[in-house]
């Protein structure tokens, strides 16, 4: 049986805006399992990106509680936050972020031993081990500008992981990419999804959201609808996006 690995309870987030707030997320609650590859979907503006910032402690909640392995993580001082989130969360973005004066090896090897679970050396044993994963391994030394936007983002997938995250938070990561690359990228993150890990991925692409196991459909900051969905299969591929798409349809989205 799954184990709850992310919980949001009654998560309130509000923004000032001159004398008046704006409450961009209203009474959400939220369970992510172990294992889980979780999609949040809305129209813009919806509170997608404002879930995944609050429930990965990269801002934080207004009102409610987000309880990571059982330890409530809201209240954690921003250092003890860092650190959490640099041992025990992936994340991956538009825009790869990679670091420019690194090689695509130094990216994901720093990030591996400045999480404090590995030393240098094994840390970069970890590096060229995703680095091959992720067939990227034939430019492993070359810089972020020297590498295609694809191949940039499965760098910046392997840095990611190589703390073995709980669970990777994935913020329209295909966003920037063409229809070649999205489908390698969507690849990677269903292959370690199978692999055990947790994703919690934000997008506005019907293709893309029908690689979760679990949609979550936001209005107005608050979740109106969820599908559940099998493990992804390829040869499933059409079916499922019909059935998702007829189901955002009932949604008017």
């Amino acid at each position: 049986m799954k184990q709850v690995l992310l919980k949001g309870n009654h998560i309130t987030k509000r923004f000032l805006q001159g004398e008046n707030g704006n409450t961009v997320l209203d009474d959400v609650s939220v369970e992510i399992c172990d294992g889980d590859f979780t999609v949040i979907m809305g129209s813009s503006g919806a509170g997608k990106s404002t879930l995944l910032y609050a429930l990965s402690g990269m801002d934080r909640v207004s009102e409610g509680t987000v309880v990571y392995k059982g330890k409530e993580i809201s209240c954690l001082k921003e250092k003890q936050m860092a650190k959490l989130r640099a041992n025990e969360f992936g994340f991956v973005f538009q825009q790869s972020h990679l670091v420019s004066n690194l090689t695509l090896f130094e990216n994901i090897a720093v990030a591996g031993y400045m999480g404090e679970q590995q030393t240098e050396k094994k840390a970069g044993e970890r590096a060229e081990f995703l680095l091959e994963q992720m067939h990227i391994e034939k430019a492993k030394n070359r810089y972020p500008s020297e590498v295609s936007g694809g191949e940039a983002q499965r760098a910046a997938i392997a840095r990611a992981v190589v703390n073995e995250p709980g669970i990777v938070f994935a913020d329209e990561p295909t966003g920037a990419l063409n229809k070649s690359n999205t489908e390698d990228v969507l690849d990677l993150l269903t292959s370690l999804n199978q692999k055990g890990q947790g994703i919690l991925l934000v997008t506005h692409d019907i293709h893309a959201a029908c690689r979760g196991t679990k949609i979550l459909y936001l209005e107005d900051g608050k979740i109106l609808s969820e599908m559940n969905l099998l493990p992804y299969e390829k040869n499933e591929e059409r079916d499922r996006e019909m059935r998702v798409s007829q189901w955002l349809d009932s949604l008017k989205w």
